[in-house]
């Protein structure tokens, strides 16, 4: 008996010798039988049916709650309608517990051996209050997303590893998928998949579509890497060549930097969609991607998306194989502890959205330094680091995950992604100026990420493994100089490694590229470092910075701007006000409404234009320029 068929039978052995009273499953080594319609995926609904074996007495079945990569208990039960249950073709009697609203218990009726149960999954029209991808759509009329997770049960009292699934998804006629799940047949619409543990089902999600497209980034085999591509449109499949080498760049980078792989086949499952939310949920052999429509057909758009693919691809060293303890749970009930999020999320930001973007050139060196700008900018001029450590922010991920845009900037949000960065950055310019150029965090990701281990494995880590491993590679006070800036209330952003770096952050009255092509894509208009606030091209404002002169002059999230000095206000009007504020005297009279009421704000401003961009420091080394070098080319 091989090592982990001993540990699942010393497992079920335990549970079933603790388990006096009836009620357990049938077998020492579950199957769990779950069928998908997801023929009925364009009009919002998944149907689904499971077959548990099951003995006679109390029996309890668990609805996905804390759902690995969301760090929140954001399993969609809302969404989980059309419960039945029927053991021997009759009818079996479900409550939910009045506790936990994820459990449901039932009576096995004498002489049963099997529980069968059918669920509805609604996908939402549109995002609804709350976070995580059970709170967004999941499919269109020509796609859809299927995470395992949103149409399922499992039995509780048994661990999460010591459950396997066999698992068939019907899909609209033509439609074609792409997943890292193990095909077993798929014929006409139906597809069996090989059998898995529950793991690695909620762990490998599948993309469908009617325009659908594979583009290998690799060559077939062992370690193979493609993109799987379904878009509301034929128009939008349409990748240039370019970019395709770009990607290819993207997978040669990321395996140069960690030395390894821990993957067998890796798929970017992306999803193109006006309906969908933006956003991406990091797999071990997948990653579901969501971006607009045009991403890969227009430019503005594929700059406001453009890490996304490397950020989640990163995530399959840095999440997925070694992943914080705090974050490790038997089951998908037990909370997640968010403490070192600032590495999990932090460093992933670090690796995927600005050095693996810039090493594959899917962002120029150019870009790369005025997304860095951007970050830095909006870090530096954000109040509630004021009172919020980012210590805090990671412990509170749970919450800010779902926060309010309004009042972001004195709230503050999930900001140890990108102040993360700004640590790690620190870091790395730390370990290459002291080292005179011998040592960088690279070292750090080949040994910490690295290591030999195969798919779906996890090894844990604790900060004082970060310390340990941040030691091994060049001795410093690393403990002192990771709490010294976890722990900061000062009003200022870390920007010694931007600094050190060879870079300082400064404002001009020229668009930055990034924060422009945000604007152009999310439909924004961005004045958070002249005028302090942000708004919608409807005119509604998003949020205001406290302190700043849109604040002081009584301007506040929620009201829609009216007129700009005294005419109707468009983006073009506003713009131009703020520019010429720079040679005027007068104040910038905002009209504005609030609940029906109208009123004039007076803004005394005259600072024209500014936005953030990264200038040379004289004599300094370009450590910035050497970190954003290709390594494998």
């Amino acid at each position: 008996m091989g090592k982990m068929n001993l540990l699942r039978f010393m497992l079920a052995a335990a549970l079933m010798t603790c388990a006096a009273a009836p009620g357990v499953l049938a077998q020492s080594e579950p199957v769990i039988k779950l069928s998908v319609d997801a023929t009925t995926a364009p009009h919002g609904i998944f149907h689904a049916r499971l077959s548990f074996p099951v003995k006679a007495g109390p029996f309890t079945l668990l609805y996905p709650k804390w759902i690995p990569g969301e760090h929140s208990p954001t399993g969609p039960n809302v969404e989980l309608t059309g419960i039945q249950m029927h053991a021997a073709g009759k009818p079996v009697a479900w409550r939910r517990d009045s506790l936990d609203m994820y459990t449901f218990h039932c009576e096995i009726p004498k002489g049963v051996e099997t529980l069968e149960v059918s669920l509805d999954y609604l996908s939402p029209n549109s995002s609804i209050t709350g976070n995580g991808y059970g709170f967004t759509p999941n499919a269109t009329a020509k796609l859809a997303i299927v995470p395992w997770n949103q149409v399922l049960l499992y039995p509780a009292g048994v661990p999460a590893s010591m459950i396997d699934y066999q698992t068939s998804l019907k899909i609209p006629s033509g439609w074609k998928i792409g997943t890292a799940l193990p095909i077993a047949r798929e014929e006409g619409g139906q597809i069996d998949f090989e059998k898995v543990s529950l793991g690695r089902l909620v762990d490998s999600p599948v993309l469908a579509g009617e325009y659908f497209r594979v583009i290998p980034l690799t060559p077939s085999g062992d370690g193979s890497v493609e993109i799987d591509v379904a878009a509301d449109s034929s128009a939008a499949l349409q990748m240039k060549t370019d970019q395709i080498e770009k990607y290819k760049h993207l997978v040669q980078e990321a395996n140069t930097l960690f030395g390894g792989r821990h993957y067998h086949h890796y798929h970017f499952l992306l999803a193109l969609s006006d309906g969908l939310d933006s956003n991406g949920l990091e797999h071990p052999e997948s990653s579901d991607d969501r971006a607009p429509e045009r991403t890969l057909i227009d430019s503005s758009i594929n700059l406001r998306h453009v890490d996304l693919l490397a950020h989640e691809y990163t995530h399959s060293w840095n999440g997925k194989f070694r992943r914080p303890e705090g974050l490790a749970a038997k089951d998908y009930e037990d909370p997640m502890k968010g403490d070192l999020l600032w590495v999990y999320e932090g460093m992933t930001q670090y690796w995927g959205s600005l050095v693996l973007t810039g090493r594959s050139g899917l962002r120029s060196p150019e870009q790369s330094r005025e997304y860095l700008a951007s970050v830095a900018a909006r870090l530096d001029n954000e109040p509630g680091r004021t009172w919020r450590p980012l210590e805090d922010t990671a412990v509170a991920a749970q919450v800010l995950y779902g926060a309010p845009e309004e009042w972001s900037s004195w709230r503050r949000g999930v900001d140890f992604y990108e102040e993360s960065l700004l640590i790690w950055l620190d870091a790395d310019t730390l370990i290459r100026d002291q080292s005179h150029h011998e040592r960088s965090l690279n070292d750090f990701a080949k040994s910490f990420f690295g290591v030999p281990g195969e798919p779906y494995t996890t090894r844990m880590y604790t900060f004082e493994d970060v310390v340990s491993a941040l030691n091994g590679v060049m001795p410093h006070n690393w403990n002192q100089f990771l709490n010294a800036r976890l722990h900061s209330t000062s009003a200022h952003a870390p920007l010694d490694g931007l600094e050190r770096g060879g870079w300082e952050l400064v404002y001009t009255d020229q668009p930055n590229e990034i924060i422009e092509a945000r604007e152009t894509a999310d439909k924004t208009i961005l004045l958070n470092y002249s005028l302090g606030f942000s708004l919608t091209e409807k005119g509604n404002i998003v949020d205001v910075i406290p302190g700043s002169p849109a604040a002081k002059a009584g301007l506040s999230p929620g009201m829609t701007l009216a007129a700009v000095n005294g005419r109707k206000w468009t983006p073009e009007v506003l713009h131009e006000a703020v520019a010429g504020s720079k040679t005027s005297s007068h104040p910038l009279e905002l009209l504005a409404v609030s609940h029906e009421f109208y009123k004039t704000y007076s803004l005394n401003y005259h600072g024209g234009e500014r936005y953030p961009h990264l200038e040379r420091i004289t004599g300094q080394p370009d450590l910035l320029g050497d970190i954003l070098a290709p390594l494998s080319r």
